[in-house]
């Protein structure tokens, strides 16, 4: 517990290489273990050393990897998960129960979406579409069971950024929960929990692990309470990270702030290229000035992030030819890896939103911008733009 204690006085990169990573006892090995194990030898029946019995239900890679996200978050309690959607409907399917409501924004990943509308919904849980960038929108949105509002911010493909603690302390008046899926920022550049929200969410496939090489969830809390009992249903539903996955997140996480400062960098540089580009009809990052939410990014955000979105002259045909063109952007799905990715939303990670109140624009563009160098980035852009 002392050490702990001190590390809740570390900045965040300390944080980052050493929280939950203490030497291995038995060799001195300065980076933890792979304990790909499934059972354990008790010290007698009832008798766990250590705690732990099935990998299950505890595993100790998983455990370092676990308390490393709460640290991250100055959370009470991470749990990690064997995807991103696998962590939100253990939340979900702890939260809520039959006859229950729930807000979700109107911009949000499509797997979020599906999981609402195709899953969740199936199981008697009602869900509405609020703008969770107008508070007023949010507070509207509300009914007697909203037992959680969900958000995320910036938000999935469109960017839009929500004021943490205002949304927060409508959630609390109301008695509903705020989820806020943090993926696109990381832990390095917002700290939801700081700011009043009850769980944070994440795709640790994205930037926590950031090389494009593991599946990975996970959910940061500071009550004790609920914490136990996410723990008691990720042992119950059991979609659990396994100990590979674990450790090479944990590796990732080792380099987190160093790569979202290079992420943030060149995604800057990117933005102001495609905003000037007479192809280009409109940008959607939060670090230009006329971003709508600027303001409030600039506010509760370390620095603006990796993720940029445009729209382009010509409609849904030249958008899908600027990601054909395109060299060094790599077309792919998933995002926040050290090299670049380019797709269209509406036919790739976004599809399943047709339709709905939460459909992307066809002429839409997504980059995750890597921390290769800009200029090669640039110019990739301008050839693939013509």
């Amino acid at each position: 517990m002392s050490d702990q204690r001190d590390q809740r006085h570390q900045h965040f990169e300390t944080l980052a290489i050493h929280a939950g990573q203490e030497p291995d006892q038995a060799t001195g090995a300065v980076v933890p273990p792979i304990y790909q194990v499934s059972t354990y030898k008790q010290d007698g029946v009832g008798g766990l050393r250590g705690g732990y019995e099935y990998s299950r239900s505890a595993n100790p890679t998983r455990t370092a990897l676990e308390e490393n996200l709460a640290a991250l978050d100055g959370g009470r309690r991470g749990l990690a998960f064997a995807s991103g959607l696998a962590a939100e409907d253990c939340l979900l399917r702890t939260l809520l129960s039959p006859g229950d409501h729930v807000v979700i924004p109107n911009d949000a990943y499509g797997g979020t979406f599906r999981l609402f509308a195709k899953v969740v919904e199936r199981w008697g849980v009602e869900w509405s579409v609020a703008d969770t960038s107008d508070p007023k929108a949010v507070r509207e949105a509300l009914r007697p069971r909203t037992k959680v509002v969900w958000v995320e911010t910036p938000s999935n493909p469109l960017l839009g950024i929500t004021d943490i603690e205002a949304v927060a302390g409508i959630a609390r008046e109301a008695g509903a929960r705020l989820v806020v899926d943090n993926t696109f920022a990381s832990p390095y550049l917002q700290q939801p929990l700081a700011l009043g929200a009850d769980v944070v969410v994440y795709s640790t496939t994205k930037y926590m692990g950031g090389h494009s090489d593991v599946v990975g969830g996970a959910l940061v809390v500071n009550d004790d309470a609920l914490g136990e009992e996410l723990a008691y249903h990720q042992n119950a539903m059991g979609a659990i990270a396994g100990p590979f996955d674990a450790w090479l997140v944990m590796r990732g996480i080792k380099t987190l702030a160093v790569r979202m400062d290079r992420h943030s960098a060149n995604a800057a540089r990117v933005a102001e290229l495609l905003a000037s580009h007479k192809k280009v009809t409109r940008v959607y990052y939060p670090g230009l000035a006329e971003h709508p939410g600027h303001e409030i990014a600039a506010k509760q955000m370390r620095a603006f992030g990796g993720m940029v979105s445009f729209q382009v002259a010509g409609g849904e045909q030249a958008a899908v030819e600027v990601c054909n063109r395109a060299q060094l952007f790599t077309l792919g799905e998933s995002l926040g890896g050290v090299e670049s990715l380019i797709e269209h939303p509406g036919r790739m990670t976004h599809a399943s939103t047709a339709g709905s109140a939460l459909e992307v624009p066809n002429d839409l563009v997504r980059l995750s911008v890597g921390i290769e160098s800009a200029d090669d980035l640039l110019a990739d852009l301008t050839q693939a733009l013509g």
